[in-house]
């Protein structure tokens, strides 16, 4: 390869004499010599459009986070958050002699990737289902039914939860008798509740997925799927050699987020379902519901923050590790 002038000249040799070269165009750019004023001057349009939304994200996600010293000292309220003796790091060192960080930080791990998989899986799985119907009246019947429990309250669904798995009048035991079996109790029973718990988050979660996944489809160009035919590609050919490659960049996005809040166990979710059976903290206990219940059974402001800190702490090195593997691998598709 040799370069000639502005443009780089690419040679190959076949045989004995047979030379074949391709010119391909070198494109220089000028380097730009606006300075950083320079520039904020010139798109002072847009940051003043900026400014509110940056403003609301100070207030009250910036400011609030100076709270985090409450980790670090035996918060008293006679005499507030600056005036409470600073006990450095005893908070932490409750949490983890405890007992309980090991089992809070698993189950919390566990139950986010099972979630990722699993919903992940199912997103994708019916957007592709629904993309590819001909019959429009079915496909949005379809996809307002998997819609509709991503807008119904953890509360509603731990009500239907509990009428499933009531022991003295639930539907499970009620269907287990009619069937002449014995009733279940279900909420003894903490293995059940690992698959349990996964089930109630794709049944309310994928919904919304599905619709993300589904206008990436969307965008995806029709060319290639009509080459794809016209080759003879079947349906599962094209799935796999054109649709999913094409969303990739979404399905990693989407992936990235989630990972990052993979040490962010879902209070709602969890509290709803299980409540205070103690019979299930064990295998259900995530550090959110532990956050809430150190607190409101102990009170101690200090060492329910130092979880906290510790949590958040988890999940901005995992989402930094994570960004950073996908930024060496696949540039592209990092979210920073």
């Amino acid at each position: 390869m040799e370069r000639v002038g502005f443009a780089i000249i690419i040679s190959s040799r076949k045989g004995d004499g047979v030379e074949m070269k391709k010119v391909v165009p070198k494109r220089s750019y000028p380097k730009s010599k606006i300075g950083f004023f320079q520039q904020m001057k010139k798109s002072r349009t847009l940051l003043l459009m900026l400014m509110p939304a940056v403003v609301l994200v100070f207030i009250f996600a910036y400011i609030p986070m100076g709270g985090v010293i409450l980790a670090f000292k035996q918060f008293r309220y006679d005499l507030g958050i600056f005036g409470s003796p600073f006990v450095g790091w005893d908070n932490f060192k409750f949490f983890f002699q405890s007992g309980d960080a090991l089992n809070v930080t698993r189950n919390t791990v566990l139950y986010n990737l099972a979630f990722l998989i699993v919903n992940t899986t199912l997103e994708v799985g019916f957007a592709i289902v629904l993309s590819e119907m001909v019959n429009k009246v079915v496909k949005k019947t379809l996809q307002s039914v998997i819609f509709l429990p991503y807008f119904i309250s953890w509360v509603i669904v731990s009500a239907i939860a509990y009428s499933l798995f009531n022991y003295e009048n639930g539907g499970l035991n009620a269907l287990l008798n009619l069937l002449g079996m014995e009733s279940v109790n279900v909420y003894a029973k903490a293995g059940w509740w690992k698959f349990i718990i996964t089930g109630f988050s794709a049944w309310k979660g994928v919904g919304y997925g599905m619709v993300v996944y589904l206008a990436s489809i969307a965008g995806v160009d029709s060319s290639l799927i009509e080459a794809a035919q016209i080759d003879g590609a079947n349906i599962f050919q094209r799935i796999l050699y054109v649709t999913i490659p094409s969303i990739k960049p979404t399905i990693i996005t989407m992936s990235l987020l989630a990972i990052g809040k993979i040490f962010k166990g879902s209070l709602d979710l969890f509290y709803q379902l299980i409540g205070n059976n103690g019979a299930l903290f064990d295998a259900t206990d995530v550090i959110d519901t532990y956050v809430f219940r150190s607190l409101i059974t102990d009170g101690d402001v200090g060492k329910t923050a130092a979880v906290g800190l510790y949590q958040s702490v988890l999940c901005f090195v995992t989402i930094m590790v994570v960004n950073g593997i996908i930024k060496r691998t696949e540039p592209d598709y990092a979210l920073f």
